[in-house]
């Protein structure tokens, strides 16, 4: 098989991922106990795409304490996850690995949106290093800027971001 297959064959099973997240299980399948119904779900749809090495799937709905609500899925199969550059995540991550660009982000979805009010925040640095942060949280797509110098944490960067922290542990 060529790569252009290859990647036809890896993108209509995305496809096909994608479609099933956005079904919830039968309420047959879903027992409200059942704490491993999306896993279910999940196996359940890599079978029928013949990923025999399984696949990810992450997903949220949350609200955050600025009252904001949002909704995301995504998933791969594995293959394609172990085929990709990882040297390519390097640059996200480390924008992440900064306590200061961290309490940032927390801050931003708390509601505090302006530099102005970022500087007034006690152990976050001066102005100059609290911009510096800001821009290299911008840069790497962690936060983008909206009307009237607001930074906000883009919505489809708000669920991953979460399961980031999760996957970090306490």
């Amino acid at each position: 098989m060529d790569l252009e297959q290859r990647v036809s064959e890896l993108e209509r099973r995305l496809a096909v991922v994608e479609q099933a997240a956005d079904r919830p299980a039968p309420p047959s399948e879903r027992e409200p106990d059942d704490a491993s119904w999306a896993l279910q779900g999940l196996k359940s749809q890599l079978a029928e795409l013949g990923a025999d090495n399984g696949g990810v799937l992450f997903a949220g709905a949350v609200r955050t304490p600025a009252g904001k609500r949002y909704e995301w899925h995504y998933g791969l199969v594995t293959d394609t996850v172990l085929d990709r550059d990882w040297a390519a995540a390097a640059e996200s991550f480390a924008a992440l690995g900064q306590p200061v660009r961290l309490r940032l982000l927390r801050e931003i979805l708390g509601g505090r949106c302006t530099a102005a009010e970022l500087t007034e925040l006690d152990g976050t640095g001066t102005t100059g290093q609290i911009y510096h942060h800001l821009r290299q949280l911008t840069a790497t797509g962690w936060l983008h800027t909206a009307a009237r110098g607001r930074y906000e944490v883009p919505a489809d960067r708000v669920v991953p971001l979460l399961v980031m922290l999760t996957a970090a542990g306490p």
